[in-house]
């Protein structure tokens, strides 16, 4: 893994600037080419609590990412650039537990202007309620790991007949 730079103010870094996405709201856009296995950024923010963590989730924070088994970061913190990167079912990156911290690595390389993205991870609890707008070919309809993907494709009548 390559190292990176650190942040400044202006809500870009050595690798990404923040701006209006077509995914969702404020998307992560690489500002230079970035060589596949590449540490573009770390996922940063207040470690917190499981219990902690639940709280705030339901207090409705969005930038919850869990951490180990303990612990989770909520990166609900205006110096955390890497809250605005969109989760996609064609990622070009993957989220890594490094040095420490969760560091989002270039799974492939990656073009100037490309909006960087990453598998959440959810899993299978009301994973109807996360619906995806990646706009990927291999879109699946709702953010979920991967590796649930054959299991909501087979339900996918099921997740139309109830509107979603």
């Amino acid at each position: 893994m390559k190292e990176t730079g650190v942040s400044d103010a202006m809500g870009q870094t050595e690798w990404i600037e923040v701006r209006r996405s077509p995914i969702h709201g404020m998307g992560a856009f690489a500002r230079a080419d970035i060589p596949a296995g590449t540490a573009i950024i770390e996922y940063r923010g207040e470690k917190i609590s499981k219990a902690e963590s639940n709280l705030r989730c339901e207090q409705g924070n969005e930038f919850i990412f869990a951490l180990d088994d303990e612990h989770d970061v909520d990166g609900a913190v205006d110096w955390n650039w890497a809250r605005w990167i969109n989760h996609s079912c064609a990622p070009n990156c993957d989220a890594e537990y490094e040095r420490g911290g969760i560091w989002i690595v270039a799974r492939r390389a990656i073009q100037a202007g490309e909006e960087i993205a990453f598998n959440y991870g959810y899993d299978l609890e009301d994973y109807r309620d996360h619906p995806c707008r990646c706009g990927a070919l291999e879109c699946v309809g709702v953010m979920v790991a991967e590796e649930f993907y054959s299991h909501v494709r087979a339900n996918r009548g099921e997740m139309e007949g109830k509107g979603h």
